[in-house]
């Protein structure tokens, strides 16, 4: 297959993908839905993976920090948004102002809350438990004096805490399971100060497809919602997921070679034969993963390679044998496998690292294209 006249590289987000993902995801799992959007929508676009989540059956979205969350509500998201880490000494005045809801960690960040509410708009607060992962999170010895301040300034309508939540760790489900022991164990110490957050929620796709205990009324889905599984022993596809992201690039460059003849840095690669040599015009500056070299797959008429010898920067090249090949030819690197593509996993076990971040880096300067299939 050819690519289009004057395309040489490009991502095609399905958004169709996102919002049957989520849909299936939620049936599944039979509680409200916080689609997590942060990292640019996990390289798909926050903005296109934000609406079609919420078409999907999602209530509610995820980022990591306010500037994400201002950026959907610039895009015209108007849904609510909870954002979870912050700038020491970070100031929260637009944020309440435009109705984003603020992840809390310790007590400063409590009182920089309380002050940026007004009169007529409190700051609306999801408690962020510390449980055993160690990152941030009130500690457990603070439980009681957060949740008692909190409560207080609840009262005098400077707040709303309407969640609490907290992170797994994904070590075992012993592990998951002591973890959300220890969140029940917070949310007594909550309510015993006089809270009462609606949304109580620990699992992100992991937990919630795998621990449904760990449900309880409210679950964040990140990779799940853009098809990938976070499952070493379950596929997208046994999970009825459909992968969103497909990279692809045209070939740029086709050149015969004879036998022993050196590809790409360092020589890494020879060639056992004449052969023929296409190069793919995507490269580490692009997200392509360096590690990879040598092993990456590639889909390049109906066959799929590794990647010849180092990635490079910007390119890197396929060694395709006596292959039929030609410029313009579509090169996938990754995409949906029931339709034959290599996936985003098959890239992150050839880099050694997860299928989160294969999508994740996909650089700018990859064009996104946005199709519903």
């Amino acid at each position: 297959m050819s690519m289009p006249r004057g395309v040489m590289r490009e991502a095609t987000i399905d958004v169709g993908a996102i919002e049957d993902n989520v849909r299936q995801l939620r049936r599944l799992i039979g509680v409200e839905v916080i689609a997590v959007v942060k990292a640019d929508g996990y390289g798909h676009g926050a903005a296109r993976s934000a609406a079609a989540a919420l078409a999907g059956g999602a209530t509610r979205l995820g980022v990591a920090d306010v500037t994400e969350a201002l950026a959907l509500r610039r895009a015209g998201i108007d849904a609510p948004i909870l954002a979870w880490l912050h700038a020491p000494g970070a100031s929260f005045g637009e944020a309440v102002e435009r109705g984003v809801e603020l992840g809390i960690s310790h007590l400063d960040q409590l009182n920089a809350a309380a002050t940026a509410a007004t009169a007529d708009r409190p700051a609306v607060l999801h408690l962020k438990l510390e449980t055993g992962l160690g990152r941030n999170g009130i500690a457990p010895d603070d439980w009681a004096l957060v949740c008692a301040e909190a409560a207080r300034l609840e009262r005098l309508g400077k707040v709303r805490v309407i969640g609490a939540f907290s992170h797994l760790s994904n070590t075992s489900a012993d592990d998951d399971r002591a973890a959300v022991r220890a969140f029940e164990a917070g949310l007594g110490v909550a309510a015993s100060a006089g809270l009462a957050p609606r949304l109580r929620h620990i699992a992100a796709t992991h937990a919630a497809i795998g621990l449904p205990e760990s449900r309880l009324n409210c679950v964040r889905l990140g990779i799940g919602m853009y098809g990938l599984s976070p499952f070493a022993d379950r596929s997208s596809a046994d999970l009825g997921l459909r992968p969103a992201m497909t990279l692809r690039a045209a070939v740029a460059a086709v050149r015969r070679v004879p036998a022993e003849h050196g590809v790409s840095y360092g020589y890494v690669h020879r060639t056992d034969r004449e052969t023929t040599l296409a190069l793919v015009p995507l490269g580490y500056a692009d997200g392509v993963p360096r590690q990879a070299s040598a092993a990456g797959p590639v889909r390049i008429n109906g066959r799929t390679y590794p990647v010849a010898g180092r990635i490079a920067m910007d390119q890197f090249v396929v060694d395709m044998g006596d292959a039929p090949v030609a410029i313009g030819d579509e090169a996938v690197l990754f995409g949906d496998p029931t339709l034959g593509a290599p996936s985003a996993t098959d890239w992150a076990d050839a880099a050694g690292t997860i299928n989160y971040e294969i999508v994740t880096r996909i650089g700018p300067r990859v064009p996104r294209r946005q199709v519903n299939g």
